[in-house]
Parts: structure tokens; sequence; C-alpha cells
């Protein structure tokens, strides 16, 4: 009798799918939090089981800020290849909550957007938001390897 064939072990793809909303009042101001590790950034975060996209900026924003918000675009994906992370990006409109810090965000709140931009200083940061304050660049895809 032959040997029956084993089938090649199957493991789940390790890939991250987050979600960020740049979100600006109408005082042209951008929202940003202060994380513990990456510095002064957009909030946003990953995508859990059973959650579209568009609701996890929503609710990352949220979590992270304090601040509601409504989606009002989608502005592309940023992708790290080689860490297996999809980075969906939006824009969106403050419609209530108060900026409140907590321990994803030491410091929460609305920055004038030239300001704003100066105090992102991690990876591709602002960059990103950049791309998403200028509809000429939408929708983009963005792949890179860090």
């Amino acid at each position: 009798m032959s040997q029956p064939v084993q089938p090649q072990s199957w493991a789940p793809p390790k890939h991250i799918v987050s979600a960020a909303a740049i979100v600006v009042n109408e005082r042209n101001e951008l929202l940003l939090i202060r994380g513990p590790r990456r510095g002064w950034e957009m909030p946003g975060g990953q995508v859990e089981e059973g959650e579209s996209i568009r609701d996890a900026a929503i609710r990352e924003t949220l979590e992270e800020s304090g601040i509601e918000i409504e989606i009002t675009g989608f502005c592309g994906i940023y992708q790290n290849v080689s860490r297996g992370i999809c980075n969906t990006l939006f824009t969106g409109k403050p419609v209530g909550g108060t900026p409140t810090p907590c321990e994803e965000a030491l410091e929460v709140g609305f920055f004038p957007l030239p300001d704003a931009l100066d105090m992102v200083t991690n990876g591709n940061f602002r960059e990103r938001i950049e791309k998403c304050l200028d509809p000429e660049c939408q929708p983009f895809y963005v792949e890179f390897n860090h």
C-alpha cells in the first residue's frame, strides 16, 4: 500500500489591514494624536474581524481622540510590503465629541495645518496626510518596505 500524500501545512495570511482618518474641522485645523511610540500622527488602527474598513476608521478615531467623525472621502492605500500592513486612508469631518487623551494618545488636539504637518515626523505619515489633503493625488496606492 502507498502512503497517503500529506497536505501542505496551511497557515492563515499574516496581513494586517488598518484604517486611518485625516480629520479637518471647520477652522481648517487637523486632528492629531501623540502616541507613546511614534509621536504625532493621525488617528487610526487595525480593522477588527467582521468590521468594515470605513467603520474601523470611525471607531479608531473615536477611541484614540474622543472625536466622533463622518467619513467624507476615500483617499488611498499605503502598503508596507515587508511588514504585511495595508493602511487605508480616508478624510473625515468632526461631528461631535471632545479631544480626550487616552493610553494610545497621550495628547489630542486640532492644530492649524502648517503647524500640524510640521509636528508629524514619523516615517511617511506626513506624506500620507499631504496626499489625503490633495484631491489631485487621489486615489493613490503607495507601496514601501520598512
